[in-house]
């Protein structure tokens, strides 16, 4: 790719989404998750040790190619963001919740995202697999890339609300449009690759994004997580942060070829989850239909 594309551009639009969520969050979307503490560490379990156990089995049942399993594996360990947060609004889940998880999941991610991708790679080998790994000068980068963009956003909200409440829509609207060209990007830059990376990738991010949805809604339900928790905490692991996995793959890994599970699963991730919020919902609304239609007693 490019190289003022992955030095410059990249970056630069990785900014915007992490700064669009830092406007959207405060200091007490930290201190709220202890209100809430068991739905949010079952989330943040199944976030930080189920998902990226079921995404490893994935890709050993599809036996992908080493650079695309390595690819998978940076893509589970990428947290939720503002888009997780849209779905459970839009699916009346619990958005606190969501954006409780959200703040903790961008400052573990830190912290695990490199721990995981450095598993990965160790585990697969890819090709040039010396220079892929995420060592102490490379996991600041990621620091930076995750965590200044956010800070700054919940400064700017801290210091003017009105200014960040106003820019919250425009800034949302931009960041699903900075996405949809960065995974543009990315396949233009595989073009002539495409084709093969769908076939070998397609099913298993298919696959990834309807488990971590499924996973993220029935396990809470089954441990006596309410219905709108539940729904925070599936679309919160179903949903990953595409331009994160994206950026940190081409502009800290310097590997396209990293980055395309990232891409192909944020082109999937959007109608999956609109299909599974009305699922979910339909069945919650059918059910609630039938018991007003018992008479009483």
């Amino acid at each position: 790719m490019d190289s003022a594309l992955t030095a410059v551009a990249l970056p630069l639009a990785l900014a915007v989404v992490m700064f669009g969520l830092g406007l959207s969050l405060t200091t007490g979307d930290f201190t709220r998750i202890a209100r809430q503490p068991k739905a949010v560490v079952i989330a943040l379990a199944l976030q930080l040790l189920v998902l990226p156990v079921i995404c490893f089995g994935l890709v050993l049942l599809f036996d992908l190619p080493p650079l695309l399993a390595v690819g998978m594996l940076l893509l589970a360990a990428s947290p939720g963001g503002t888009t997780a947060n849209l779905f459970s609004h839009l699916y009346r889940g619990d958005v606190a919740l969501n954006i409780s998880l959200t703040a903790l999941n961008s400052v573990i991610a830190v912290v695990t995202l490199p721990v995981v991708t450095n598993l990965a790679i160790g585990w697969f080998e890819p090709p040039g697999a010396g220079s892929l790994g995420l060592q102490f000068g490379k996991t600041l980068q990621v620091f930076a890339i995750v965590l200044v963009p956010v800070a700054l956003g919940m400064l700017v909200r801290r210091s003017a609300p009105g200014f960040a409440d106003r820019s919250d829509k425009p800034v949302r609207i931009l960041s699903a449009v900075v996405l949809a060209l960065v995974i543009v990007g990315t396949m233009v830059a595989e073009r002539e690759n495409v084709g093969g990376y769908l076939r070998d990738v397609g099913l298993p991010a298919l696959a990834f994004c309807l488990a971590s949805l499924a996973v993220g809604y029935t396990v809470p339900r089954l441990l006596g997580i309410g219905q709108r928790q539940a729904i925070a905490s599936s679309f919160e692991i179903g949903i990953h942060n595409s331009t994160l996995a994206i950026a940190v793959a081409i502009s800290v890994l310097d590997s396209v070829e990293l980055a395309v599970p990232a891409a192909v699963y944020g082109v999937l991730m959007f109608p999956v989850a609109a299909s599974f919020g009305w699922l979910i919902t339909r069945n919650r609304t059918v059910a609630a239909e039938r018991d007003e239609a018992v008479p009483a007693g």
